[in-house]
């Protein structure tokens, strides 16, 4: 189908690491219909993600932690923008609903395989069946290839204002060199390392590689850091849930590498070009691995490994078989890649 939108919206209330890997997407719709106004439909807690991206030019919050105040001047607002054309990339109920609330005339959405919650029968459109078997990326990408949209090249865009490039080189005056991150903790307890390993893993790198150790994560993960500290590591910088989301992208930007399980700011690190040894165990990588990085990806093993269980009955057996000794081999992998990558650009 051929269409010429001049008004468009993109529907993802989703998580840190879900938004990330739709910002391709929105690039290439940007390219695509340079003429167009591309609007986004987000919750405040990836707000920052889209927040002056150079793809949008319109962000449409919707505060769910206060619904009973927001939802109708959010949905006002949606039906008076008279949006030709909607990408629902979130697949549940209420994205189907702000579809179908648009009222505009193209609705595309997930095939009925791969939607949850009745959500195909609010889109008029619908991508290709593609099922669990492939990226996130590469599913959000089916939306380009459905408007006709070559989906290359796969590129972010993330960027900061100079006031905030100016915060993150503030505190990165701290950090006495170059320095690798450990983004610790993750919604999914069941996702998490371990402290104990996580700050072994940290001594080691610094051994082996003469990296400062950066601790970067949300409030909530306060304590596994606070348990981090305890072990006594020298040259380390405990930032966890004291940084917005907009510095830790600038942070990890800096980076040489990144350490951590499966939660957004791993997507950040890729998405910045950061390489990322990621850990994995309740989750998969095949479904939501970090682009690009797939050879640094740590597997650990259990028979009942993924699971997709947020709390685990069974002690992490699978995040305790994570070796210490494979993950820092991986960083020096990773940081021998950006060596060439380096190179490669001067």
């Amino acid at each position: 189908m051929i269409l010429d939108p001049q008004r468009i919206l993109i529907v993802l209330h989703g998580s840190i690491g879900d938004v990330t890997r739709a910002l391709p997407l929105a690039n290439l719709v940007r390219r695509r219909y340079p003429g167009a106004r591309l609007s986004w439909s987000v919750e405040p807690p990836v707000f920052p993600l889209v927040e002056h991206h150079p793809a949008v030019d319109e962000v449409i919050l919707f505060d769910r932690s206060r619904w009973w105040r927001s939802l109708g001047p959010f949905l006002k607002r949606i039906r008076s923008k008279q949006f030709e054309l909607v990408l629902d990339l979130q697949r549940l109920l209420k994205s189907g609903f702000i579809s179908w609330w648009s009222g505009a005339p193209h609705r595309l959405g997930f095939h009925s395989c791969d939607s949850k919650e009745f959500n195909w029968l609010f889109n008029n459109h619908h991508i290709p069946a593609a099922g669990d078997g492939i990226s996130k990326l590469s599913h959000y990408l089916k939306f380009a290839e459905w408007l006709g949209i070559e989906p290359h090249p796969v590129e972010w865009r993330l960027q900061l204002l100079p006031q905030e490039q100016a915060s993150v080189e503030n505190m990165l005056r701290e950090v006495g060199g170059p320095f690798a991150v450990f983004f610790v903790g993750s919604r999914w307890e069941s996702k998490q390392w371990f402290p104990g390993d996580t700050a072994k893993c940290s001594a080691e790198i610094q051994r082996r590689y003469g990296l400062e150790i950066v601790l970067l994560g949300s409030r909530e993960d306060s304590p596994f850091a606070d348990e981090v500290r305890g072990f006594g590591l020298q040259r380390l910088a405990n930032w966890v849930g004291k940084t917005s989301l907009r510095q830790a992208i600038g942070i990890l930007g800096r980076a040489q590498v990144s350490i951590g399980p499966d939660t957004g700011l791993m997507h950040i690190s890729a998405a910045v070009g950061t390489p990322v040894v990621s850990l994995w165990g309740a989750t998969s990588p095949t479904r939501t691995g970090p682009y690009g990085f797939e050879s640094l990806i740590v597997q650990g093993k259990a028979p009942c490994s993924p699971c997709y269980l947020r709390q685990c009955p069974i002690g992490r057996i699978c995040m305790q078989s994570i070796d210490i000794d494979e993950v820092t081999a991986k960083v020096g992998k990773a940081l021998s890649q950006k060596i060439k990558q380096d190179g490669a650009q001067l």
